[in-house]
C-alpha cells in the first residue's frame, strides 16, 4: 500500500480494534494507515459511519448490506483514506441467530475510483472460540487489503 501512496483506514465492530492494532504494530505503519473506528454498537455505526437504520433493522447488524456501509462510511468520514476494510461478526460464545452462527463474519472493503466510492463484501464462517474467531477474522481482512492492492 505505502509504494502505491494508499492510506489505510478500518471500520471494526467484532473485531474490536485487532485490526487497527495489528496494523500499527508494523513498522512504518504510519506512513500507509490513518485511523480506525472502533463501532461496536448498532447507535455506534450510525452516529459515526452513517449505517442506516433501515440496513440494520432489514439485514442486522452482521450482514454483507452493513459491512458495505461501514467500508463506505470510513471514507466518507475522512478524505485522506483511499482503501477502507470493515468488520463485523458474532465473535461468540452467544448471538448466533438463525442463519447467522457463532463465527459468522462479514467484510467490507471500500475504495474511491474516479470520485466514487466503491465497496465489495464477503463473508467468513471461522471455527474456534472468541479469540480464535476474532484473529481469524484479523488475518482475512489483512489478506483481502493485499490481495487488493497487488490486484490494482
Amino acid at each position: 500500500m505505502h509504494t502505491r501512496g494508499w492510506m489505510l483506514a478500518t471500520a471494526e465492530s467484532c473485531t474490536g480494534g485487532l485490526l487497527a492494532g495489528a496494523i500499527t504494530d508494523l513498522p512504518g505503519s504510519s506512513a500507509w494507515f490513518e485511523r480506525g473506528f472502533v463501532t461496536y454498537s448498532n447507535e455506534a455505526k450510525q452516529d459515526e459511519l452513517g449505517v442506516t437504520a433501515d440496513a440494520l433493522r432489514r439485514h442486522g447488524a452482521v450482514s454483507e448490506q452493513v459491512a458495505a456501509q461501514m467500508a463506505a462510511g470510513v471514507l466518507k468520514a475522512s478524505v485522506r483514506p483511499t482503501l477502507s476494510l470493515a468488520t463485523t461478526g458474532i465473535a461468540g460464545p452467544g448471538g448466533a441467530t438463525d442463519g447467522k452462527p457463532v463465527g459468522m463474519v462479514c467484510f467490507g472493503m471500500g475504495w474511491r475510483d474516479a470520485g466514487e466510492i466503491l465497496t465489495r463484501t464477503e463473508t467468513c464462517l471461522f471455527a474456534g472460540d472468541r479469540r480464535q474467531v476474532r484473529l481469524a477474522a484479523v488475518e482475512f481482512a489483512l489478506r483481502l487489503a493485499r490481495h487488493f492492492s497487488e490486484m490494482r
